[in-house]
Parts: C-alpha cells; sequence; structure tokens
C-alpha cells in the first residue's frame, strides 16, 4: 500500500471491508483515454493519442483483470504496437516484483523492482494501491490507465487503424446487451469469487458464496440453450470478462477461495465454452496455470505456508 508515495506497509489483499465484513475493491486511480486523434476520452484528459510503439502493459499472468487487456491485445492484433512487461506470479511484502521466474519479465523501460515504483513514477504522491495491469505512456512518461475495463474498451476502438478493424468486441448493436452482462456478472462472479476469497465475517462469505453459484447456474442454462458466445455468434467483451474468471475457478477459486459447492468441470456447457474460447487464436497464449497457481498460492493470508497444490490438471492446460 502506497501513502503519499511511500510504502508503508507489507502487502495484504484485503484493505477496506464493508459494514458486513466483505472485501471491498479498490477504485482505479488513473483514468485517461487513448484514442485515435489524442482527443479525451470518457474520463480524464486529452493527449493520449494512438501511436505504434508509444505505449506499454505492465500485466500479471495470474490476474484475471490484466489478463483481459492481453486478451484485447492479442485479438485486435495489437501485439507490435503495445510492447508488454509480465510481473512475477508470486506476491512479495512489496506487491508485484520484476524478475526472472519464467514467463515473467524485468522492467526493462522503466529500471524499476516493484510495481509501485511505476505508480510513483506516475504521481509522486500517489495514495493506493499499485495493481495491474498498467497502461503506460512512454512518451509522457505516466501512466494513462489502470482500469482493465478502460483499457479493454480503449484497446477495442482506440487504436484506429494500428488495430484489426475487423475485430469488434464492442459492437453498437449489441452494446446494451454486453453492458448488461458486465453489470450481472462483474459483481456475482468476477468480483464475487474475490468477495467469497477475501471475506472477514461468515455471513459475508455466504452472500457472496451463494451468487458466485447463482451465476455459474445461470450461465450453464445460457450456454446450453444457445451459443457458442453468450451473444450467439459473435464474441464480444463479455466473453473476454467471463473466460478470465472461469479459466481460474479450479485452479484457485475452488480450492483457495472456499468457492467449492460445484468446480467448473462439473457444468458441461461451460466446459465446452471455456475451451471453444481456447481455441480462438491469441487467447491460449494469455494463460499459464503456473503463474496462476503460484501467484494465488502465494497469498500468505489465505496459505501462510506457500504450498502450491500440483493440480487440478485443466484439460489442455497442463502445460501452458
Amino acid at each position: 500500500m502506497l501513502v503519499d508515495g511511500k510504502w508503508t506497509t507489507d502487502w495484504h489483499p484485503v484493505q477496506a471491508t464493508d459494514a458486513k465484513g466483505g472485501f471491498v475493491r479498490q477504485i482505479s486511480g488513473f483514468r485517461n483515454w487513448i484514442t485515435a486523434d489524442g482527443s479525451a476520452g470518457p474520463t480524464g484528459e486529452a493527449g493520449f493519442k494512438a501511436e505504434a510503439g508509444r505505449y506499454h502493459l505492465y500485466v500479471g499472468l495470474i490476474c484475471p483483470w490484466a489478463s483481459r487487456t492481453l486478451i484485447g491485445r492479442a485479438l485486435k492484433k495489437l501485439g507490435a504496437a503495445i510492447s508488454v512487461s509480465v510481473v512475477e506470479p508470486a506476491l512479495s511484502d512489496e506487491g508485484w516484483r520484476f524478475g526472472d521466474y519464467p514467463g515473467s519479465d524485468r522492467d526493462d523501460l522503466n529500471g524499476t523492482t516493484y510495481l509501485h515504483e511505476i505508480y510513483t513514477k506516475a504521481d509522486p504522491h500517489y495514495t493506493g494501491r499499485a495493481t495491474v495491469p498498467v497502461l503506460w505512456d512512454k512518451q509522457r512518461k505516466t501512466i494513462v490507465n489502470n482500469e482493465s475495463a478502460d483499457i479493454l474498451r480503449m484497446l477495442n476502438s482506440g487504436f484506429g487503424a494500428l488495430a484489426d478493424m475487423t475485430v469488434d468486441l464492442y459492437p453498437k448493436e449489441l452494446r446494451a446487451e454486453i453492458d448488461g452482462l458486465n453489470e450481472r456478472i462483474y459483481p456475482s462472479l468476477n468480483n464475487g469469487v474475490y468477495r467469497a476469497g477475501f471475506a472477514t465475517t461468515q455471513i459475508a462469505y455466504q452472500e457472496a458464496f451463494a451468487e458466485v453459484f447463482a451465476m455459474l447456474d445461470e450461465l450453464e442454462r445460457r450456454l446450453a440453450g444457445a451459443g457458442p458466445f453468450l451473444l450467439g455468434d459473435r464474441l464480444t467483451e463479455a466473453d473476454v470478462r467471463l473466460f478470465v474468471t472461469l479459466v481460474r475457478f479450479d485452479a484457485a477459486y475452488n480450492g483457495l477461495f472456499k468457492c467449492n459447492l460445484r468446480r467448473l468441470v462439473d457444468y458441461p456447457a461451460l466446459s465446452r465454452y471455456l475451451n471453444r474460447l481456447l481455441s480462438v487464436p491469441g487467447i491460449r497464449e494469455t494463460v499459464s496455470i503456473d503463474h496462476i497457481k503460484r501467484g494465488y498460492y502465494s497469498i500468505k493470508a489465505l496459505n501462510p505456508s506457500c504450498i502450491v497444490p500440483l493440480g487440478p490438471e485443466l484439460k489442455g492446460l497442463a502445460s501452458t
């Protein structure tokens, strides 16, 4: 946790709770937008024009929010335009760290050891958690945005001809339906697993647990009766946001986060859907089950021994 630009305490997953002891997620602090012409986006200031080589993503392969942005970058074929650095999977006492763990990177761009140093480069007096993803502007040497939902949207539409224009994850004719799905799936499932795992009271845990499985049951019925994607034949942002939770469910949330009523493999339609998404070019490469397990099971508040389980071996992902 940074307070006025200074690291103040060992990293802990829960920084705020509600009246029931429920986990409260921090609001993202940087909300500028990249646009094709540099004009201001829905929030923040102008001056972030889409340019090849100007922007850099800091991500963690453990993190579902960061993985949203990696998938957006892959699907929009922005790999050559936006460079990437991956933090180590295990959380240190100072949060995300750059290093030499397989699949991770050193921060050759800014020369930092910890992600929180990127935040203080952007704002020397920053107060809050240093989270991934971070979209960094090499030219202005600042953070553009650290909200994954925003970054996914700007990767889809903010880079103009630099991106693959044949792919649209947020088509106008489906936006109301996409927004409706996001608004329901996020609190109950995407964030619901965290509300269960980081609950500090029994009642907060039980409420989150019930919402997680109610949503999984609903999605199973939906995908059993239609498909191949949430909104029919079109792969959209809603699928990306759901995928990153599903692919982590049996490896982390079912055991460590005590979301253990059922496993994802117990849902036939959801399992088929997950494998269908993994077959989409570019998506599988964003998934590392090793990073996911090593990262989640490094959370000392939930797993003091930091022993990483050998299973489960998710179909098609055991060696990824």
